[in-house]
């Protein structure tokens, strides 16, 4: 006589439930890739300890081969008063972030901050420059 078990061992695997999990961490991993908002030119900002935080209205970035860019889009310095201008335009007092590799040299950082009063002289407004810098 015989004995056979009732209860047989099933030697297949699902992977329904592991193809749910794979699915949810992607949705998890790309809704925090679009929360973190990173510096889309790479900079390596001086270091400051003060701890001023503004309103940003317009940011402008200078890397380390001196080209500047207006919210992530080149701009040649001959054109900065007129893409600055036409960035802030309808505001009175609005705040330029500048964010300024490290390694630039002043005078550049000093060409934008003349754009800057250019545009505050021709249009009679009080816009600012702010230096962006990385926390110690």
């Amino acid at each position: 006589m015989a004995i056979k078990t009732r209860n047989k061992i099933n030697s297949q695997f699902s992977t329904a439930s592991m193809s749910d999990l794979v699915f949810l961490l992607l949705i998890f991993f790309m809704l925090t890739s679009t929360l973190v908002s990173p510096n889309a030119i790479k900079l390596l900002l001086p270091s400051s300890s003060s701890k001023t935080m503004a309103k940003q209205s317009l940011t402008v970035y200078i890397d380390a081969n001196y080209n500047y860019y207006i919210e992530e889009n080149r701009v040649n310095a001959e054109f900065l008063v007129e893409t600055i201008g036409a960035g802030l335009q309808g505001e009175a007092e609005a705040s330029v972030v500048l964010r300024a590799d490290q390694s630039v040299p002043l005078q550049y950082i000093v060409t934008l901050i003349d754009a800057v009063n250019q545009i505050n002289d021709l249009t009679n407004t009080k816009h600012k420059v702010i230096l962006a810098t990385k926390p110690i």
